[in-house]
């Protein structure tokens, strides 16, 4: 498994090695021990799975606060996406920062989103779909998201995305109070 920090650092780009032959590839997505010795000691609980029709649909950005909060290892398993990921830990001297990164069923790479970063991503194929690993459970009570378009992010869009209703009334950022505060901070 290759890992590679992002510019922000927290954010890391996984990418497990194929093992390929005549009837074509294998490879391991995810191992405890192996991610344990690359620093990520995730504790992941629950799998979700999603799958976008249209070229465009954007889903985000999303959290889940404390004591609900979840990292997330995110991978596209069909099709390609941008994925994205926002510092919204209250004293991180990047907050409000943002990291995208291409992710495709071809290439194979994972995203690690850590607790206090937002998540979202938006589709470049149709038929897209997109596999997560969380290290906690869903709850209803904790579910958050900002507005998509209130952070200045390049989503490469060349039309209006395709929103749920929950992300269509979502809160700008600047209206917003993120729970999430970085450890050591004051």
């Amino acid at each position: 498994m290759n890992f590679q920090p992002t510019r922000l650092p927290e954010v890391i780009l996984l990418t497990p090695r194929r093992f390929g032959d005549a009837r074509g590839w294998f490879t391991e997505t995810w191992n405890k021990r192996t991610l344990a010795q690359g620093g990520i000691g995730a504790d992941f609980v629950q799998d979700n799975h999603s799958m976008s029709a249209e070229v465009g649909t954007l889903r985000g950005l999303h959290y889940q606060a404390p004591p609900h909060a979840q990292d997330k290892l995110v991978r596209c398993t069909r099709g390609a996406i941008w994925d994205v990921a926002v510092d919204v830990r209250r004293g991180s001297p990047r907050y409000g920062q943002w990291v995208g990164v291409d992710l495709t069923a071809e290439g194979g790479a994972q995203l690690f989103v850590p607790k206090g970063f937002l998540h979202g991503f938006v589709t470049r194929t149709p038929d897209c779909e997109v596999q997560y690993k969380c290290t906690d459970y869903y709850a209803p009570d904790a579910d958050g998201s900002v507005a998509w378009d209130s952070l200045g992010i390049d989503w490469g869009l060349k039309a209006a995305p395709v929103l749920s209703d929950k992300d269509r009334a979502a809160p700008a950022f600047g209206d917003w109070t993120s729970p999430f505060v970085m450890e050591g901070a004051a």
